[in-house]
């Protein structure tokens, strides 16, 4: 593969803050579905997918002719949280295929500004507000944002450090199926209810039910509702960091629709909610934990409407039967390729994690990990790494179709087992 280096105009003005362009050194001139296309007209297959805020692809054409012809009507594009016709027409959508069919018609929407760490910040102060605590458990593992209020609850060292102050009101235990952790439910309830127990007990508990950037961590459904169990015992909520996890990334639309005992009180959504990778990011809120004054919580771009209209078309996915089972489909498919990965390597290499089509494979040390994502990268698959780095994860976009996502899934394969050591002839079934 040719050295493509990124025009000198961005090492020249750009900030050293810049991530993923130095582990995917090219421009970026074109997209479309699960690809990228180069300034030199190399196709790249994308399963970074905007770090899960693409999960319908790159400018899907219902969602974009949407917003396209909204924009050329003259519509209102910021309105900070006037009433709109397109923030009517998502809400009025919103409830009516979504929260009232899966059980949360007694929930409402809260829009605090583009980003999913704003949804973070809103839901963590909203808990305090109400319960009239300070403290707030979370999780090690746990990504929730980099403001200073989630960044607390985020675990990243290399985030935490950038903080340059003490980052206090949370207390972090170990997450369920953490490796090494022995039993984190036990841990928990050590903590909240037996001798390790403080004076005042949590506002809330926050997490995610699975662990995105902290590795493809998948917390159980016993542990999930021992958490549920132990928040009501101690009046606490019970918030779900759904940012990256949600709009149908593990197989549901909220990716904890599995575990109904869980009935979280404050849901946090954002990336893939726009439909196109607008920003846009919403809290569901208990209708009777919603103790907002008006203005209490603000932020100026919280009536995007452009957003508004997306995540609406995006709803028409999830109005289709044969999507909903596509999205399944595809959630085994993925999981299905990865246990066929790892059969073709030695034992202890490699093993699958996460769910649905938010998975990957962990692997023993980052080292290896790294080589792969490197490869995969020549082979023109873009993929990052995830948790301590010894997690290659897989995010394909939810409308790749299976013959799609069975060569890429072969491309993987032949990767992954060439760069394990193993002869490159055993991989022909990698991906079957």
């Amino acid at each position: 593969m040719p050295e493509h280096r990124p025009a000198e105009v961005f090492e020249r003005w750009e900030s050293r803050v810049r991530s993923y362009c130095r582990s995917f050194p090219v421009v970026f001139d074109r997209a479309g579905g699960h690809h990228l296309w180069d300034t030199t007209g190399r196709r790249y297959t994308d399963l970074l997918c905007g770090a899960g805020s693409l999960n319908y692809g790159h400018n899907p054409p219902r969602i974009v002719r949407r917003v396209a012809e909204y924009l050329l009507s003259g519509g209102p594009v910021q309105s900070l949280d006037l009433y709109t016709t397109a923030k009517a027409e998502f809400l009025r959508r919103f409830a009516a295929q979504v929260l009232v069919p899966k059980g949360l018609g007694e929930y409402v929407m809260q829009f605090p500004g583009p980003a999913g760490t704003l949804a973070v910040e809103a839901a963590l102060k909203l808990a305090r507000k109400t319960t009239g605590r300070s403290e707030v458990v979370a999780f090690r593992g746990g990504f929730h944002g980099a403001s200073l209020g989630s960044l607390a609850a985020t675990t990243s060292p290399l985030l935490r450090g950038a903080a340059g102050t003490h980052l206090p009101g949370v207390r972090l235990l170990p997450y369920d199926a953490a490796p090494g952790d022995p039993d984190p439910a036990a841990a928990l309830e050590y903590a909240l209810l037996g001798p390790g127990r403080r004076a005042e007990a949590p506002a809330a508990i926050l997490l995610e039910t699975v662990q995105g950037e902290g590795g493809l961590n998948v917390a159980s459904r016993p542990w999930l509702a021992r958490v549920r169990r132990i928040a009501d015992e101690v009046g606490a909520l019970v918030i779900v960091d759904d940012v990256q996890a949600g709009c149908g990334r593990t197989g549901t639309f909220f990716s904890f629709e599995h575990v109904p005992e869980l009935r979280p009180d404050l849901v946090c959504l954002s990336k893939s909610l726009s439909g196109m990778g607008l920003p846009l990011a919403m809290v569901l809120i208990r209708q009777d934990l919603d103790r907002w004054a008006p203005g209490e919580h603000n932020g100026t771009f919280r009536g995007q409407n452009l957003a508004f209209v997306g995540a609406t078309a995006a709803l028409d996915y999830w109005s289709d039967p044969d999507f909903v089972a596509h999205v399944r489909h595809l959630a085994a498919a993925v999981r299905d390729t990865l246990r066929d990965i790892v059969a073709e390597l030695p034992e202890g290499i490699a093993e699958p994690a996460g769910r649905g089509a938010m998975s990957g494979l962990r692997f023993a040390d980052a080292a290896t990990a790294e080589r792969v994502r490197h490869e995969l990268f020549r082979a023109s698959v873009i993929a990052e790494t995830s948790g301590d780095g010894r997690v290659l994860k897989l995010l394909p976009p939810l409308t790749m179709s299976p013959a799609d996502w069975r060569e890429v899934g072969g491309v993987i394969g032949d990767v992954v087992i060439a760069t394990a050591g193993v002869p490159a002839v055993t991989a022909a079934g990698a991906a079957a």
